[in-house]
């Protein structure tokens, strides 16, 4: 069964803008959350968003960082990641990686 986001991740209001990328329950440190972006060359800016990428926000000092693997982009935790905490990335417009 598809699902859109790991069941320990949810989406909620952000104090960092709209709706954020959420724990709901602690995640260990270097845990590949999934694919955040797929690599496609007829989409503006060049990547397919999955909701991983699409509600994750922007953090100067991020929680998790992106990695390249073939066309895939994947979300993997920089640190241990609290229950409800958000999780970021630090990222600029249209630039995942």
């Amino acid at each position: 069964m598809y699902r859109p986001l790991p069941s320990y991740l949810t989406v909620k209001s952000s104090p960092v803008e709209g709706l954020g990328l959420f724990s709901t329950k602690p995640i260990g440190h270097a845990t590949v959350l999934g694919i955040s972006h797929v690599s496609d060359k007829f989409m503006p800016n060049g990547y397919i968003r999955t909701p991983l990428g699409g509600f994750i926000n922007h953090n100067a000092i991020p929680n998790c960082k992106t990695f390249e693997e073939g066309r895939f982009l994947y979300i993997i935790t920089l640190t241990d990641i609290e229950k409800d905490e958000e999780l970021t990335l630090k990222y600029t417009f249209y630039d995942p990686s």
